[in-house]
């Protein structure tokens, strides 16, 4: 499912004009075989590397130049709403802060389980990707860290539906991206309004 909505997502930002560059995740990993005379052999293959957190990408993308995200896929425990939270990479979000910058209150913002995520965006624990709004029918607000459009960055980094791979798109190309979708996020500072 994940190639399907990949090609999805890569037809319609071809379809939007949005030019974009991708770097799949490699891993180099020890292959393990017999040779004919019954000896046990390794040797290296590359392989591609689904990656689970910002830590375990970084090492594969940090060659590319601009802002690199972090997703969090979270629901309001009031309302029921759903929140993708994209931030730079590096950013520690209090989530009691964000939740009364949002207007839900200080303690509603919780993470949404996988199952939330596979039903809204497509995607799996993982792969939060504000790429995937396109498979939101507007159940999902974007919460949007300004530092990402007002850091100068020539490329905005996120997973192209996979977590193995990792695309860049302009911040110009970005947002248009996003409000083709029908989403119009909400742009937070986080250093002014969230300490």
């Amino acid at each position: 499912m994940a190639a399907e909505l990949r090609e999805a997502l890569e037809r319609r930002l071809r379809d939007l004009g949005i030019a974009t560059v991708t770097a799949e995740h490699p891993q180099v990993a020890p292959a393990q075989g017999w040779e004919s005379n019954g000896t046990r052999v390794c040797h290296r293959t590359a392989a591609v590397f689904q990656v689970f957190t910002v830590e375990e990408m970084m090492p594969h993308v940090q060659h590319m130049k601009g802002g690199h995200s972090k997703n969090l896929f979270l629901k309001d425990k009031k309302k029921k709403g759903f929140w993708l939270v994209t931030v730079l990479h590096n950013r520690q979000v209090n989530l009691n802060e964000l939740g009364k910058k949002l207007g839900v209150g200080s303690g509603n913002l919780r993470f949404a389980d996988e199952n939330a995520m596979l039903e809204k965006l497509g995607v799996g624990q993982g792969c939060a990707t504000p790429l995937a709004l396109f498979c939101d029918q507007g159940d999902v607000r974007l919460v949007l860290d300004a530092a990402l459009l007002e850091g100068g960055h020539e490329k905005l980094y996120f997973h192209p539906m996979t977590n193995s791979a990792t695309m860049g798109l302009s911040p110009d190309d970005f947002l248009r991206f996003v409000r083709s979708t029908g989403h119009d996020p909400i742009v937070v500072h986080f250093d002014e309004d969230i300490k």
